[in-house]
């Protein structure tokens, strides 16, 4: 659905209910998915410096998640 809305019209979704929605996908799979995270990241750094510190932090958990053993995520 995320991705459908951003396609049709990049800037249909408020920037709080983007992060919202990229949340929510984090939560389908918690433990290894790195690539949703560094899409959140980069598509909140399009809307300016209030969302940096929610960037950073969804870059550092994805940085994290990557340096976890394939064997040991769930």
């Amino acid at each position: 659905m995320l991705d459908k809305a951003l396609a049709e019209d990049w800037m249909a979704l408020p920037v709080w209910a983007r992060n919202l929605a990229f949340r929510l996908a984090c939560l389908l799979a918690p433990k290894k998915n790195t690539e949703i995270r560094r899409r959140a990241a980069a598509d909140l750094r399009s809307f300016g410096p209030d969302w940096d510190g929610e960037a950073d932090r969804l870059e550092r958990e994805a940085y994290q998640l990557d340096a976890i053993p394939s064997n040991r995520v769930n």
